[in-house]
């Protein structure tokens, strides 16, 4: 039991002003020398940091020349106790690494269950999403459609277009002021006031599977013992090894965000959701993109959205290069030098939007019984266990989908499974949409994966010239495409690349997760003129030719 005590110690030790310290692992006790300033609540929070729990006694009485000592009094409760568990959650004491979208989940969710958390953090609070992804490319996305409509648009025979001047680098204080503010009040303002987390700052690895050592950010090291721990570490842009790229200064989705000017020319290497999105977004902004695709848009998907969006964005200017691949790299009085099996290209910047890598390789999982894919993503089961009992995992540096809706929803579960519960996550009717313009919007099984797993299929593809939303907008760009399975005509999955296409595949998901079949869908009622209503329609093509109905035919 020195090693509780040793633990103890040297966490108080840590904070500034203390003096001394002595515990006593019998006793239960701790006794301290420290400045006048010291706060009894830090005091209290690197105790719990450590894995125990700590209450302020009473304070011996000292001349006033003296130095106030033992601010902390009698650690009594839980000082050298072993952990509790078998859902006495108010024992337990959590470790979480990370503080995005699944660590910030599960952390709020621990507490809410009566836990005790700590929070370690290596970077910026908040993590990918609202820091450099989802919100920041979403802004940028959104700014570019902006500039587009004001160059082009299908009503410019009655409303004259203009050319907009891009000002990159005051939209990007914009994009970065809102970032701020989502941080702020999503992230910051509430671990600040959830007294039952602490938040450590550094880089966490295991020592075992009771026991974190972090490297400090502000130097030194800490040991956390846990009862409970969740890694919820996210990913990072992973690098093709093309030679001579590393050398060069080209960009990951994190630096073409944080660009304040727009590149005249842009090469992207990859093809798939990051890619797709910023190439588009530059391109309407002021640059001439090429994007090198190794096999087509969006490859995992149905091959007639890679399709319809390669028609899309060579209408826009964009050149797509599919079955192509980058076999060097070079860097030089400010040009990029791609060789290519199609031959040269030369552009100011390079985008390398190649997909994204778990952040695992640093936490010492083998240490923890930890076992990761050939990915290096950790393996989990649908409750967010990994192979050691007392951790667990959710978010990107699992072997679950790259969703910042699934990563939170997977922390939200896993703490509850940590706590005694038995939650599960059920990914059958996830949705999934690419903010490209036509947005890209997917759920359920696709027909290769419904043949794959050996079910038998019937599909329809509706074309938006015959949904009526989109014949008034003028844009009847794209198609619903609806996968039932035959005979029973339960719906098993839906793709649609469609204005909004994102606003309305939720509904697609309701209706699979519902167990509906083609004609349940096609009997419910729409409202006429919105895009989701191109759902029924496709559900009615099923028996019906939709071109011989009436505008709002039931």
């Amino acid at each position: 039991m020195h090693s509780c005590a040793e633990h103890v110690r040297s966490a108080l030790q840590r904070v500034p002003g203390v003096r001394s310290v002595s515990v006593s692992y019998p006793d239960r006790t701790a006794t301290l020398q420290v400045d006048a300033a010291t706060s009894t609540s830090a005091l209290a929070a690197a105790v719990a940091a450590v894995g125990y729990s700590a209450r302020h006694g009473e304070a011996p009485s000292l001349p006033s020349s003296s130095p106030p000592a033992d601010p902390l009094g009698r650690v009594r409760e839980g000082l050298g106790s072993p952990p509790q568990t078998a859902g006495d959650a108010q024992a337990l004491h959590f470790a979480v690494i990370g503080s995005g979208g699944a660590a910030m989940a599960a952390a709020l969710k621990a507490v809410e269950q009566g836990a005790r958390v700590t929070l370690i953090e290596r970077g910026t609070i908040g993590g990918t999403c609202v820091n450099i992804g989802c919100v920041p490319s979403k802004i940028m996305v959104r700014a570019a459609h902006v500039a587009h409509l004001r160059r082009e648009s299908p009503f410019d025979a009655g409303i004259s277009a203009i050319a907009p001047t891009v000002r990159r680098d005051r939209l990007l204080l914009q994009q970065q002021a809102r970032v701020d503010e989502l941080r702020h009040g999503k992230y910051e303002s509430i671990l600040d006031g959830t007294p039952a987390i602490t938040v450590v700052h550094g880089t966490a690895r295991f020592k075992d599977r009771q026991t974190l050592s972090v490297a400090l950010r502000d130097a030194g090291e800490q040991d956390i013992a846990f009862d409970r721990c969740l890694v919820a570490t996210g990913a990072s842009p992973a690098l093709p090894p093309i030679p001579g790229l590393k050398d060069t200064p080209y960009w990951t989705s994190t630096e073409a965000l944080a660009s304040d000017a727009i590149p005249q020319r842009l090469a992207v290497l990859g093809s798939s959701v990051v890619a797709v999105e910023l190439a588009q977004a530059f391109a309407r902004l002021g640059s001439q993109v090429t994007i090198l695709a190794r096999s087509r848009l969006l490859f995992r998907e149905d091959p007639a959205i890679g399709e319809a969006l390669t028609a899309v964005f060579r209408d826009e200017g964009i050149t797509v290069l599919e079955q192509t691949q980058a076999s060097r790299v070079t860097h030089a009085d400010g040009e990029f030098v791609l060789t290519t099996n199609h031959g040269e290209l030369r552009a100011d910047h390079l985008l390398v939007a190649t997909g994204r890598t778990p952040n695992t390789r640093a936490l010492n999982l083998d240490a923890a019984g930890v076992s990761l894919d050939e990915r290096g993503a950790i393996r989990v089961d649908d409750h967010m266990r990994t192979g050691a009992p007392n951790i667990y995992a959710a978010g990107d540096c699992t072997d679950q989908p790259q969703f910042v809706y699934v990563a939170a929803a997977a922390g939200t579960r896993a703490a509850l499974n940590m706590t005694g519960g038995d939650a599960r996550i059920d990914l059958e009717a996830m949705p999934a949409v690419v903010f490209t313009d036509p947005q890209v919007a997917t759920v359920g099984l696709s027909e290769a994966e419904a043949h794959r797993a050996g079910i038998e299929t019937d599909s329809r593809t509706l074309t938006l010239e015959n949904v009526p939303r989109a014949l008034v907008n003028f844009d009847t760009r794209g198609f619903i495409k609806l996968l039932a399975e035959a005979g029973s005509g339960r719906l098993l999955g839906v793709q649609a690349v469609a204005a909004d296409a994102g606003e309305f595949i939720q509904a697609a998901a309701l209706a699979i997760h519902a167990r509906m079949t083609v004609q349940d869908l096609a009997d419910q009622l729409f409202p006429y003129l919105t895009m989701v209503e191109g759902l029924k329609l496709a559900a009615q093509t099923f028996n019906t030719d939709v071109k011989q109905l009436s505008c709002c035919a039931g």
